[in-house]
């Protein structure tokens, strides 16, 4: 489904089939990571308000449930940080009171120092918080907060939401070569993870091209060697795997919504859909004559993803597509 505020399913290591709820104008966030897969931060910003509006999200969702409605996770995620939203709590609720699906926020856990914002996030069925640094000078290297922004404020606010939280908590510890990868480092950020107490905890790397060119993936075998200095064992995210269930229609707007989000490569593509690669080479090829994606190469891979340009409306119907590729 391509709308608006809704995207998907789309992949998520994560969580399988996950519906996007993206509240955002992109890219609005507290943080600007060296790592982001959505590039550099360009509204650095602590102030929450109704950045879209609450009633049409929430038409959204109506319509999609009523349409469709099989998805694995409905996730708030998307263009920035979903709890600057003002009111992102109250589509969480809409979600827990209108499906069994469960409701999945992604949040940076910047804004948790706010009782609002604790209360709001504590809708969701899963909260997965970020946890890369172990000091304000590490936060400042790997996630360039806003300068209002302090690192005894992230850790106090994510344990004060374990405290309230009764759902499941996750935590994603991120990982650079050469930046916060030392063992004595990643033993420091182990040491703050088991004072928040997360349910689990799962370590990443740069799969997709980052906001930095000097952000560089750790070795798999080292990764999975930084695992045991966890509490609980931390996971290592594997790539996704699934396939789409045959009910679910594939087109060329699926997939251009699926890139609208995350690079990806062919192969990516492929898995997700369950498609053969000629046929998602055709519609990357449709698409790239459209001008409507690019490539980016990143060592030996290439990634496909949205030309982004300034003040860009990038929701399409699939009238618009054709007009734009055809």
């Amino acid at each position: 489904m391509t709308g608006r505020y809704l995207f998907g399913p789309v992949p998520s290591r994560r969580f399988g089939r996950s519906l996007g709820v993206d509240l955002s104008i992109y890219k609005t966030c507290s943080l600007d990571c060296i790592f982001c897969q959505l590039g550099r931060t360009t509204k650095k910003t602590l102030v929450r308000r109704e950045y879209v509006p609450t009633d049409r999200v929430i038409a959204e969702l109506r319509e999609w449930l009523a349409r469709d409605g099989r998805a694995d996770y409905i996730t708030l995620s998307g263009s920035g940080e979903p709890t600057l939203h003002s009111h992102f709590g109250d589509i969480l609720e809409f979600v827990r009171s209108n499906t069994t699906i469960p409701a999945v926020l992604l949040t940076n856990g910047t804004m948790l120092y706010l009782p609002e914002v604790r209360d709001a996030a504590s809708h969701a069925d899963i909260v997965k918080v970020s946890l890369s640094a172990w000091d304000e000078t590490s936060y400042c290297w790997v996630n360039r907060p806003h300068p209002q922004l302090h690192f005894d404020q992230l850790i106090e606010g994510q344990k004060a939401f374990r405290a309230q939280f009764k759902g499941k908590l996750w935590m994603e510890v991120f990982l650079v070569a050469g930046v916060n990868s030392m063992p004595s480092d990643v033993s420091k950020i182990a040491a703050l993870a088991e004072e928040i107490r997360p349910d689990r905890i799962h370590l990443n790397t740069v799969i997709r091209p980052p906001a930095e060119e000097f952000a560089v993936a750790l070795p798999k075998e080292q990764v999975e060697a930084l695992t045991q200095l966890f509490h609980p064992v931390a996971e290592v995210i594997g790539e996704f795997k699934a396939k789409y269930p045959e009910h679910m229609e594939v087109n060329q707007e699926t997939i251009f919504s699926m890139l609208q989000r995350r690079p990806c490569t062919a192969r990516q593509i492929a898995d997700t859909f369950g498609m053969h690669l000629n046929e998602v080479s055709k519609y990357l090829g449709n698409l790239m004559r459209g001008g409507q994606i690019q490539t980016e190469r990143r060592d030996s891979t290439i990634y496909y993803g949205v030309v982004k340009t300034e003040n860009r409306d990038y929701t399409y119907t699939s009238s618009t597509l054709r007009q734009k590729i055809h």
